[in-house]
């Protein structure tokens, strides 16, 4: 196996893959699923932790492995014990030279739909915050580990993908997409925000697509991924076992080789007409505002002047969210466009540890226990208007818990972070 230099690896494997969205001229044949956010939000069943070996399984193949994601019952849902084997496995197989790269997917009708946030919700409801820092320090660094890989990364989302699903796939070097694919950040719907470096992936979307994404908790296909660049490749589903076969074959550590493995099981098509990808003159004139409040007059003076049925919907989504947790969420993606990776993890954990402690506000605990738990979708916000917000409660959300409250440790010096 022909190995190539540190520098033309990273250089690969960092490339902008992103499709200008107004390159787009034709008309999707494919449609996206109309499985709804409360649907996919709400099946998830509490469970206990499981055996980590169980929950992440390995294939060896010729010149890489395959990791496969395996709680399909919880939309393979990451917890500690899952983030420390994943973390330990990717160490060993960088460090391996008969390695050359690594593949991951998910059992079932997922391929990741975040972090198990019910786990969480159990560990706050019995005090464990402990628990909960290991949780978000254990994940978080592991995405960081991925978004630093120096072997090229392919990631199958075939299925639905979320959250901390995101977080352990897009900072990789190749992300397939299907026409099973379903992506959202909905953590606004839950009280929280988006995580899992949501603030860095989102906000370096085209134009004001990222604050759309983040503050609505909308869903997007895998075809507007590609448009938009979360996604490097689109696949139909019916392909992807050739492609699996094709990438096992392979002998190498060469990202392009990797590359033309998956292009010739990929296709090509484009957003509908009623994609959100299409309506990025109005998405921009709405999103571009400084606050959440402007934000929500502009789309109400846009469903004034032209009836538009789409704002209305918009405007529900973003009435039923937290109101603190779209002032942070806006914040948060304005201040990802701005940072790296590493900076926007190390501000994320801040912020999951402000809302799993709940000194500013118990929206997390509130918004996880009527999606999740008693599934009655009606939460009581608290603060329960955006007027009730103050700035000192946004402010305080980005701040550490306490001062001697140390920050998330990410190997900066060893593993260069990307811009």
């Amino acid at each position: 196996m022909q190995s190539l230099s540190t520098t033309t690896r990273r250089r690969f494997l960092h490339r902008s893959s992103r499709n200008l969205i107004n390159q787009i001229i034709r008309r999707s044949s494919s449609t996206l699923t109309t499985t709804s956010i409360n649907t996919l939000l709400s099946d998830h069943p509490p469970i206990s932790d499981p055996d980590s070996n169980s929950a992440v399984l390995v294939e060896h193949n010729a010149c890489s492995r395959t990791v496969l994601l395996n709680r399909p019952s919880s939309l393979n849902a990451l917890n500690t014990s899952m983030g420390k084997r994943l973390q330990k496995l990717y160490k060993n197989w960088e460090e391996n030279p008969d390695i050359g790269f690594v593949v991951m997917k998910g059992r079932g009708r997922a391929f990741c739909a975040g972090g198990d946030i019910v786990y969480v919700h159990d560990m706050i409801r019995k005090g464990n915050i402990e628990g909960c820092k290991e949780f978000f320090w254990t994940l978080y660094k592991f995405m960081y580990f991925v978004g630093t890989y120096l072997k090229p990364h392919v990631a199958i989302l075939n299925g639905i993908t979320m959250g901390g699903g995101a977080g352990v796939s897009i900072p990789g070097t190749f992300r397939v997409a299907t026409d099973k694919t379903t992506f959202a950040t909905p953590e606004t719907l839950i009280g929280f925000h988006p995580d899992a470096g949501a603030s860095f992936h989102l906000s370096h979307l085209p134009g004001y697509l990222g604050e759309y994404l983040a503050l609505t908790g909308d869903m997007i296909n895998g075809v507007e991924m590609v448009a938009c660049g979360l996604a490097t490749h689109y696949s139909l589903s019916a392909n992807v076992p050739g492609m699996e076969d094709c990438l096992k074959k392979l002998t190498t550590d060469d990202p392009s080789v990797v590359e033309s493995c998956l292009q010739k099981y990929s296709d090509i098509d484009y957003p509908s007409n009623a994609s959100v990808i299409r309506r990025t003159e109005t998405l921009n004139k709405c999103f571009s505002r400084d606050t959440v409040e402007e934000i929500i007059d502009a789309l109400e003076s846009e469903a004034g002047k032209t009836n538009d049925g789409w704002c209305d919907s918009i405007l529900k989504k973003l009435k039923y969210a937290s109101p603190l947790s779209l002032k942070v969420a806006l914040r948060s993606i304005r201040e990802g466009r701005f940072q790296t990776l590493d900076q926007c993890l190390i501000r994320e954990y801040r912020m999951s540890l402000q809302g799993v402690a709940g000194q500013v506000s118990s929206d997390l605990h509130e918004g996880v226990r009527a999606r999740l738990v008693d599934k009655d979708f009606a939460p009581k916000w608290d603060p329960p208007s955006l007027e009730h917000v103050t700035q000192d409660m946004v402010d305080q959300y980005f701040s550490p818990l306490s001062p001697l409250e140390p920050d998330l440790d990410l190997p900066t010096k060893q593993r260069e972070a990307f811009a």
